[in-house]
């Protein structure tokens, strides 16, 4: 249940559209949506999972809103890079995509990511795409080349539609065998690849290969959801060319609209910059927590900017994040903790009920999660001041700590992680004789750097004649 007495309709931005549209399941009281899950070829990193949080946010909205849910994830667990990796390393595909298909679910777990109602490994429904692409066929979608199979997309008019690209004069001819190829590159894409020399392979009765990329999510979506879903959802780097191809393979199959609306979340940035390895400002979630960054600073940073809008990932929107929670928890304690006048306030009492309000608009309105903080901040404000002036009553507590608590149940914040990320003593050692080193070779930057790397894991040092002592905090 979200806020009592506050009815509004829901809406959301759909990219197939270009319009905000008021959003209702087609069929009963149950949302059927599909989300675009991870590659498990290495750890997920912190871009990926800003897409991983706002689908969360939407799921909790669209429950409190009084829908049920019917969610849909893949694990892309083969493609180009999962395969190259894989015999580098000398493994099999199994082996080697179980390490991280693992290390995605603790990751989810830790940002508290709520699971969807089936988690679907693409290499579970080898026989499903096998028969996909013989329908396909039938219905003359396809050719065959050197033992791959392709999906002629000028057999598809309506290519084209949810990327808003005009491809008229660019659908024939050429065709591409890589899953991710340029953004105004339109060609036939692979249904199913013939193996390389020293590629793993299924035997099948399309002959020896592997799934293509797009084909596994049309399958599994028609599979678990039906022939129209109500949502599908994915990051902005996905709406061509996969999404683009899903609707042409999955419409092809059924004559049917794929997805009634297509949800994406824009881009990460990091302090200004694409993320990148060489520019060393690539992070993992598992990276961040090692650096003492808390679970829920994380998650909140990533949920703070609406999920239409590019977001701006620096560490200083971390600490700025922490202090913010740090505020938020103040605000609850203080609900629970301080005594207060008998009675309640006409005027707290109305406020909360405009707060709450507020709240549920800026969810409302295509998930603008800076609106509904908005609301929630400007709350605690007003609420801090009438505890202050002695106009705060003990009657308006209880419905104070109510809309925190319905707030809470979206962004998931107040309650703090276990401390699992603890510093060892050793580590803490170890880290005390670098910065020993450091300010005998008179590179106080570095020493002070630890310094500060210790505090935000709650030790703290202390500078005496006879060395450097520190404590837990």
């Amino acid at each position: 249940m979200r806020f009592p007495n506050i009815s509004m309709p829901l809406r959301f931005y759909n990219t197939l559209s270009q319009q905000v549209e008021e959003f209702t399941p087609a069929q009963a009281n149950t949302v059927r949506m599909y989300t675009c899950g991870p590659t498990v070829y290495d750890y997920a990193h912190i871009g990926n999972f800003r897409t991983f949080t706002f689908v969360d946010i939407l799921r909790r909205w669209l429950r409190l809103s009084g829908f049920g849910l019917d969610h849909v994830m893949n694990i892309t667990d083969v493609d180009d890079k999962i395969i190259r990796n894989a015999v580098a390393q000398h493994q099999s595909l199994a082996e080697y995509t179980a390490i991280y298909t693992q290390a995605f679910l603790d990751d989810c777990k830790t940002l508290r990511l709520e699971s969807p109602e089936r988690l679907t490994p693409a290499t579970k429904h080898i026989d499903d795409m096998v028969a996909a692409i013989e329908k396909l066929a039938a219905g003359n979608h396809t050719y065959n080349t050197d033992g791959s199979v392709y999906f002629r997309i000028a057999s598809f008019p309506g290519y084209g539609k949810l990327s808003h690209n005009d491809f008229s004069g660019n659908l024939a001819g050429a065709r591409v065998d890589v899953d991710e190829y340029e953004k105004a590159d339109a060609r036939d894409f692979a249904l199913w690849k013939a193996p390389k020399e020293g590629e793993m392979a299924w035997e099948t009765a399309i002959g020896p290969g592997r799934p293509g990329w797009h084909i596994e999510c049309s399958v599994m979506a028609l599979k678990y959801l039906g022939d129209t879903i109500d949502i599908h959802a994915g990051g902005v780097d996905l709406i061509f060319p996969h999404h683009e191809n899903e609707i042409a393979q999955s419409e092809s199959l059924t004559g049917k609209p794929f997805a009634r609306f297509w949800l994406h979340a824009e881009f990460l940035m990091v302090e200004g910059q694409k993320m990148s390895k060489s520019l060393g400002n690539y992070y993992t979630l598992r990276d961040l927590l090692q650096q003492g960054y808390e679970t829920e600073a994380i998650r909140y940073l990533l949920a703070a900017t609406p999920y239409r809008k590019s977001l701006n990932f620096t560490l200083d929107g971390l600490r700025s994040a922490r202090t913010t929670i740090e505020r938020l928890r103040n605000f609850k304690l203080r609900l629970e903790t301080d005594r207060y006048p008998e009675g309640a306030s006409d005027a707290l009492t109305a406020r909360t009920e405009q707060a709450a309000r507020a709240f549920v608009e800026g969810m409302d309105d295509d998930l603008n999660t800076a609106a509904a903080l908005a609301a929630v901040f400007e709350y605690i404000r007003d609420a801090n001041s009438a505890m202050d002036s002695g106009e705060f009553r003990a009657g308006n507590a209880a419905a104070a700590l109510e809309f925190l608590t319905r707030f809470d149940a979206v962004f998931d914040v107040l309650e703090p992680a276990a401390q699992t990320n603890a510093i060892a003593d050793s580590e803490v050692e170890a880290l005390v004789e670098e910065r020993n080193a450091a300010k005998k070779g008179k590179n106080f930057g570095r020493a002070d750097q630890i310094r500060e790397q210790l505090l935000e894991r709650a030790i703290v040092l202390e500078d005496t004649k006879s060395g450097v002592r520190w404590k837990r905090k």
